[in-house]
């Protein structure tokens, strides 16, 4: 049977994932014609943009059985158990149980959703990619950040049993995935909840000894309170694992740090980049950004301002602070959306002055790209967009920049 699930995946890197992982256990079961809406619940705006277009399909597809599930549900389970258009509502805790998705009514009408609906992956992208993938090596959070709804919706971190991440990259290698990006909440905090609490550089240490065949290994985002020796040590040793680093910094300026109930302070940041660069020479380095945060002032936006062209972060995530019920934040003074918006452009175009004067430096200098379409576009290794003439998908190549359009490096192969 010809399998017309849709899917609309909301949010971040473990969402893309687990749409991934859902897709696979609804086509083993034979499903059919459903939509599934896997929401995300980091801001206020998500969450809304979940329940318009859940509104939007349900008026337009009235037949079609729509599916939600994610974090948003867990977030604000009120707005969603009362919708109409929804047929079915999955916990968090059991989208990935095959179980939780049978006794699900199909129709026999097969009503064809394309020309209306996004696919969760209308392009490849490392959920869906023959080249690129993620894998999920935990979920959930133990910590309790003041603007974080998160941890209650996915509950304490668990982490990946490092024989099951092991398997499933193996695998991805025999289907010729090249690269694997290591996902989940808190990446960090993986393996304090195994035996013996083992390291999260142990963990990569191992994937990149016990799978020869995989190219490329890089890490989604990390907490830069939790680094540890073993992780810097393979960082300095191993080249497959790419010399780019993504911290969820938040903020700057050490008062907004302990507002937000962080764990490092400003010196601590800087001071691991320094060892960071130290070990690995030439790493690019990216960073979430709240701008906006209650009792914020201008001054200490300017801290996590100034520190983009300091330290050279290149790569920036920037998200105007947004209340969640139920987080301790929204009981402080707060700014206006104006100031977080005005504050989130100023950041933005400021990472954008730093990426376009990185790429600049790397005119003219080899780079190793992986070929992700048959356009040759794809990731350098410092995870600069490039496209490479007459690169050929999945191919690691070596080319020359020569220009540069739309922030992305031009060139052919060597």
């Amino acid at each position: 049977m010809k399998n017309n699930n849709n899917f609309i995946t909301f949010g971040c890197r473990l969402n893309s994932w687990e749409s991934n992982k859902i897709e696979k256990i609804i086509s083993s079961s034979a499903k059919n014609d459903l939509i599934v809406i896997n929401t995300c619940a980091v801001t206020a705006e998500a969450s809304k943009n979940a329940i318009k277009t859940i509104r939007k399909i349900g008026k337009a597809q009235p037949t079609k059985k729509i599916i939600v599930t994610g974090c948003s549900v867990e977030a604000d389970p009120k707005s969603f158990s009362g919708m109409r258009e929804i047929h079915k509502i999955i916990r968090n805790k059991d989208k990935l149980d095959p179980e939780a998705w049978g006794g699900i009514k199909l129709n026999k009408k097969n009503l064809n959703s394309k020309d209306f609906i996004n696919k969760v992956m209308p392009k490849e992208s490392p959920a869906n990619s023959v080249v690129r993938r993620y894998v999920r090596i935990q979920n959930g959070c133990d910590h309790q950040c003041t603007f974080c709804i998160i941890p209650t919706c996915r509950g304490k971190s668990i982490s990946s049993q490092q024989e099951l991440i092991i398997e499933e990259i193996i695998n991805l290698t025999k289907i010729g995935v090249r690269e694997v990006i290591l996902t989940g909440v808190d990446i960090t905090s993986w393996g304090q909840d195994l035996p013996h609490k083992p390291p999260l550089g142990r963990l990569v240490k191992s994937i990149l000894s016990n799978v020869p065949n995989l190219k490329r290994l890089r890490l989604s985002s990390i907490d830069a309170a939790e680094l540890d020796e073993e992780l810097l040590k393979t960082l300095e040793t191993e080249e497959r694992l790419m010399p780019h680093l993504h911290f969820s910094l938040q903020s700057h300026d050490n008062i907004i740090l302990k507002r937000m109930k962080r764990r490092h302070s400003t010196s601590d940041f800087e001071e691991l980049i320094k060892i960071i660069r130290k070990v690995r020479p030439g790493i690019t380095l990216g960073a979430d950004f709240i701008t906006g945060f209650p009792t914020e002032d201008n001054f200490m936006f300017k801290n996590s301002f100034n520190i983009i062209e300091k330290l050279n972060i290149s790569h920036l995530h920037v998200f105007p602070y947004s209340e969640r019920e139920g987080t301790v934040a929204t009981r402080m003074p707060q700014n206006t959306i104006q100031v977080r918006r005005e504050r989130a452009k100023e950041m933005r175009e400021q990472g954008s002055k730093i990426l376009k004067k990185l790429l600049f430096k790397c005119i003219g200098k080899e780079q190793k790209v992986l070929v992700e379409n048959n356009d040759g576009l794809g990731k350098t290794e410092h995870y600069f967009l490039a496209k490479v003439k007459g690169a050929i998908k999945g191919d690691i190549v070596t080319f020359k920049p020569t220009s540069i359009e739309n922030n992305i490096l031009l060139g052919k192969k060597l």
